[in-house]
């Protein structure tokens, strides 16, 4: 048992990719292979190319490495490099890569790259080597210098301790760089490297520090604890609001309306107003229960989902310097808590007297995966089209595919299964009518668009300083650390969003509108949409990007985060939602 245990532990490592496997051991004199990776634009950090279609020195026949879904999903495409490095042997002088014969056309390529900010990206023992493939340099008003260089020398510096590499990174300044302006005919480059192999002290288990500290890209987290206390304020008021709302207002409810004396109650039941008075209506099932349950379900395994990924990466059990570990753990886990989905669906569809329990399954296991799947499909042709390492290969989309049509919805079926056969009654403390009492009208600040504002910007403003982090990390170059931090700003959230609607929620029944039901999925559910606005201004203003594919990419993607941000905070609300209005109608006497 324990050995089956084992080679499913490894076969989940395989697949995701997370940083559990040591590197190699080295003897003096070894071979350390080094991989090519990828190139492509600095600012549209999704946009990369395998690093040999530049016209650079690559072997006559190119041998691929294999790959882990993580890195797949990352954009990795890594190949055997011409570069040969033996394990502490140092090349001093310049040893010669290759030669190539550039044509106008080849030039004018590694032009464009170069004002583009092209990077390169190589892999020594699973440590990302990154450099720039050239170097613009303007200046000067009249005239204008504007002059390009391409970089024909690298010099790699790696870090050792005994028998394995702590670090690796190159610089290019150890030689002049070739100019790419007077190239009127074919031109000959000869590209060349440098190796130098330096001792530390540092262990193994502290490469990971070391990369990250030392990374091509840039590092800013001064700010992440003045977002932390801001937050953890917010969430302290919105809990002493809704402290007093139960201890005070709720209590003088009660004593109002738990009036022993008959008389007194019947000319309650007549003349009084408030939330009591619509306790026949407040149980009444919201409209397209189909729908609503299946929000519920999604939103319940995106809840797991996420809490489980941020467990795993406290945890460390990702790669520091890739995303696509991060990447794949959410695309096999969320194949693996479909059930969740199932279940939790089923179960409230069955409570609420739904009997095409088929129809309710169905719909739930497509209400994200559809979506998903168009959006990828529309940006995968697009970079498939572009020639981008971003298009998944046949063989990734054929086991993502399986992945969902093998685990995902079969887990979802027997979710419902268990779901329907587990579900008892809803046992609504008050008994409906047949006959649906009128509405009052309400003044616009008590309406549901008001609603959905408060109760979307407050969850928002919990993590909003946050945000600009996380889209810095995945739509920039700098690298999220932090998770634990990380964690604590969503168990805020949560907080936050359930509070918040505890608290709209009140309001609503107090305006005697007892259709909170879909209110409450919308009001919480509309942070998505202050989430996706948000995206858009750090877009135009605080970031770079530009490009149809990056475009694409990031409005698409972006979306779809959003609608999780709608599906989880909505289901948060709802359950909060229910579990108060549950309690108020408990307490209170009625006929």
């Amino acid at each position: 048992m324990a050995t089956a245990r084992g080679i499913v532990v490894l076969a989940v490592v395989a697949i995701i990719g997370v940083d559990f496997v040591s590197a190699s051991a080295y003897k003096d004199g070894d071979k350390v292979i080094v991989y090519v990776n990828k190139v492509g634009p600095y600012f549209n950090p999704h946009e990369t190319y395998h690093y040999y279609q530049l016209p650079v020195c690559r072997p006559q026949k190119i041998e691929h490495k294999s790959l882990t879904l993580g890195e797949v999903l990352d954009g990795d495409r890594m190949a055997v490099s011409l570069y040969d490095i033996a394990y502490k042997s140092d090349v001093a002088t310049k040893k010669e890569l290759c030669k190539v014969k550039y044509s106008q056309n080849d030039v004018e390529l590694l032009r464009n790259a170069i004002e583009d900010l092209y990077y390169f990206e190589f892999v020594i023992d699973d440590i990302p080597v990154r450099g720039f493939i050239g170097h613009l340099e303007e200046g000067g008003f009249l005239p204008h210098n504007h002059k390009i260089f391409l970089w024909a020398h690298l010099h790699f510096n790696i870090e050792y301790n005994g028998d394995r590499i702590i670090y690796a990174n190159v610089t290019t300044k150890e030689q002049m760089p070739i100019s790419l302006d007077a190239t009127s005919s074919p031109i000959e480059v000869a590209f060349t490297y440098s190796v130098r192999w330096i001792p530390t002290e540092l262990s193994y288990e502290q490469r990971a520090t070391r990369i990250r500290d030392d990374s091509f890209f840039p590092k800013n987290l001064e700010i992440h604890w003045l977002s932390i206390i801001n937050s953890l304020v917010l969430v302290f008021l919105l809990i002493g609001f809704v402290v007093i709302i139960m201890t005070r207002v709720l209590r003088s409810d009660f004593a109002r309306y738990n009036i022993e004396d008959d008389d007194d109650a019947d000319d309650l039941d007549s003349d009084d107003n408030g939330w009591k008075i619509i306790r026949t209506d407040v149980f009444r099932y919201p409209p397209n229960k189909n729908l609503f349950c299946a929000i519920l379900g999604v939103g319940s395994q995106f809840l797991a989902l996420a809490t489980g990924i941020l467990l795993m990466a406290v945890a460390g059990m990702f790669n520091v310097h890739r995303h696509g570990s991060i990447n794949a753990a959410a695309v096999v886990l969320y194949a693996f808590t479909s059930s969740i989905s199932g279940y939790v669906a089923a179960n409230m569809y069955k409570k609420m007297g739904g009997d095409n329990w088929v129809w309710n399954i169905n719909l739930t296991s497509a209400l994200f995966a559809l979506p998903f799947f168009l959006v990828w499909a529309v940006i995968n042709s697009v970079a498939w089209a572009y020639g981008t390492t971003r298009a998944l290969p046949a063989v990734t989309v054929i086991l993502l595919m399986a992945l969902w049509l093998f685990i995902g919805y079969p887990l979802t079926v027997l979710g419902g299964i268990f779901g329907k056969n587990y579900a008892g009654s809803f046992d609504a403390p008050c008994r409906t009518k047949n006959i649906s009492r009128e509405i009052p009208s309400v003044p616009w600040y008590r309406s549901a668009f008001a609603h959905c504002v408060i109760g979307g910007f407050l969850p928002f403003s919990a993590i909003s300083v946050e945000l600009y982090y996380i889209f810095a990390t995945l739509w920039g170059r700098e690298q999220y650390t932090l998770f634990g931090i990380l964690f604590v700003v969503y168990g805020i959230l949560l907080s936050v969003t359930a509070c918040i609607s505890i608290a709209l929620t009140y309001f609503q029944l107090s305006a005697e509108d007892y259709r909170w039901w879909w209110r409450s999925i919308f009001s919480a559910g509309s942070t998505g949409v202050f989430v996706f606005l948000y995206a858009l201004f750090y877009y135009y203003k605080r970031s770079n990007m530009s490009g149809l594919l990056q475009t694409l990419e990031f409005l698409g993607y972006t979306a779809l985060t959003c609608y999780v941000f709608f599906l989880m905070l909505a289901t948060v609300s709802f359950f909060a939602s229910l579990k108060f209005v549950r309690y108020i109608y408990v307490n209170i006497k009625m006929d």
